[in-house]
């Protein structure tokens, strides 16, 4: 099955965890990461897991999963170290829930990539939930690629942007300006720290190709 690939806005939906083990701390993590609304139910947790809980950031039910837990989560992830709790947890969500069991890609109606972050980019490898080594493997390679400069080289192309889009320019002008906004020197002179230098080009530019 070929799976559509979709970056999902999650602040203020209510999501599902059960399980209390590091790998659902890794997912209850990411979630908290998107500002979704946590809700935890695992017997026992990892001292992170109890922080969150302690600090208010998710609430926790210290007890076993019941098929009620899932009534009202958008986002449900089985992530037990017991089988039969995850497909019990399959078997209680209906059709409109986005659901992930952690090693079964096949009960899943979505899987969580491995994910390169650099500021606002975000770079997601996936294997469909087939060879999550496969994945991490690409993301290590991708973060010696993309370096930590990509985060503020991102936030200065969409301020640039930005300002692109409120001058009123046509089309012809709009594509040219923000085309060679994308040339590498601004990510060098980024990386380099140069950023006054690299602003004061982009201004520039914008004065060169935005002439009526």
């Amino acid at each position: 099955m070929r799976l559509y690939p979709m970056m999902a806005n999650l602040r203020d939906k209510r999501c599902l965890v059960v399980g209390g083990g590091h790998v659902a701390e890794r997912k209850i993590g990411g979630l908290l990461n998107t500002g979704a609304v946590v809700t935890v139910v695992s017997p026992a947790c990892t001292p992170a897991v109890d922080s969150w809980a302690e600090a208010g950031r998710i609430t926790l039910h210290r007890r076993p999963f019941v098929p009620d837990d899932v009534r009202d989560a958008v986002v449900v992830i089985a992530a037990t170290d017991d089988p039969r709790v995850n497909l019990a947890v399959h078997r209680a969500c209906g059709p409109h829930q986005w659901v992930n069991v952690v090693d079964r890609p096949d009960l899943c109606t979505f899987t969580v990539p491995s994910v390169v972050e650099r500021g606002d980019m975000q770079i997601a490898i996936s294997t469909g939930g087939h060879n999550p080594g496969l994945a991490k493997k690409l993301r290590r390679q991708l973060e010696e690629r993309f370096g930590p400069e990509y985060g503020e080289y991102t936030a200065f192309l969409g301020a640039m942007r930005d300002r692109v889009l409120a001058l009123g320019l046509n089309e012809t002008q709009r594509r040219a300006v923000l085309a060679e906004l994308l040339d590498d020197r601004f990510l060098q002179w980024t990386a380099a720290g140069e950023t006054e230098r690299r602003d004061q080009e982009a201004e520039q530019v914008i004065r060169n190709l935005g002439k009526p």
